[in-house]
């Protein structure tokens, strides 16, 4: 009997042990390279290297924005290359928005190694190229955050006010998540990369909008619910039934995102 449980135990401090060594490459799943933007009907788009302040270059679409109308900034989620995003990006465009979508290191065959602090300073580095290029100011920046991005939105978010933040399908920390999936492990105290949303939520300086499929299978659901409890005003969700975690420019979100900033 005593064999039985030294070696229960010995499985699971092994098994933890794996999970805490190789969990940046259980929480990043980096994609390949995009194709070129013409490939996804993207007339408008010039392809940009943006240096980052420590060093990296990292591949951006950019199109210019029509009679001084705002920029957003999107950041994507995990999985998937940047040209993935092509047909929610175009919906802003063809409304006039000037957008300028960053691939983070690690991800659309940008070299590093995505962590948390890293994708802090790849999100800060997008935003310092448009100011420093464009003159713009923040206030006219709209801060478009995908589910991983959220998190790189959420934190820009409390050093500077933009004209909004957009949160699609965000989740309240990492740790929230993890637990779920490894309960029987003390995952607080093990994840590298918090990304704490709801630490900082109610930190935001700027209007946020919130949205999220009620049937989320990726991020439950109930992350958005919490994270729009708990934010200051001003502020709205839009909670989509149907709505899962990849299908939500199907109810057309763009309209609502628009409409946010008008």
């Amino acid at each position: 009997m005593i064999k039985y449980i030294i070696s229960a135990f010995f499985i699971y401090l092994l098994t933890g042990l794996m999970i805490f060594l190789f969990q940046r490459k259980i929480l990043y799943n980096i994609s390949g390279k995009p194709h070129k933007p013409e490939d996804y009907e993207l007339k408008s788009i010039k392809e940009l290297k943006i240096k980052t302040s420590d060093g990296v270059d990292l591949l951006a679409w950019y199109s210019k924005p029509k009679n001084n109308q705002p920029m957003l900034i999107y950041f994507h989620g995990n999985s998937f290359d940047i040209g993935e995003r092509s047909y929610r990006i175009k919906r802003y465009i063809n409304n006039g928005w000037g957008v300028l979508l960053l691939a983070w290191r690690g991800y659309s065959g940008n070299l590093g190694k995505p962590t948390e602090k890293n994708l802090y300073i790849d999100g800060e580095s997008a935003i310092k190229w448009i100011i420093d290029n464009l003159n713009y100011d923040y206030e006219n920046l709209i801060i478009y955050g995908e589910s991983l991005g959220c998190a790189v939105a959420v934190e820009l978010g409390m050093r500077y006010k933009f004209k909004s933040i957009i949160l699609e399908a965000p989740f309240t920390s990492v740790p929230d998540i993890a637990r779920k999936r490894y309960k029987i492990y003390p995952v607080r105290y093990l994840v590298l990369d918090k990304f704490d949303n709801y630490s900082k939520i109610d930190k935001i300086l700027s209007p946020v909008l919130i949205i999220s499929g009620t049937k989320d299978e990726v991020i439950p659901h109930s992350h958005s619910k919490k994270l729009f409890l708990k934010a200051n005003n001003p502020k709205k969700n839009l909670f989509i039934d149907e709505g899962m975690h990849n299908n939500l420019y199907d109810f057309n979100i763009d309209k609502e995102v628009i409409i946010f900033n008008s």
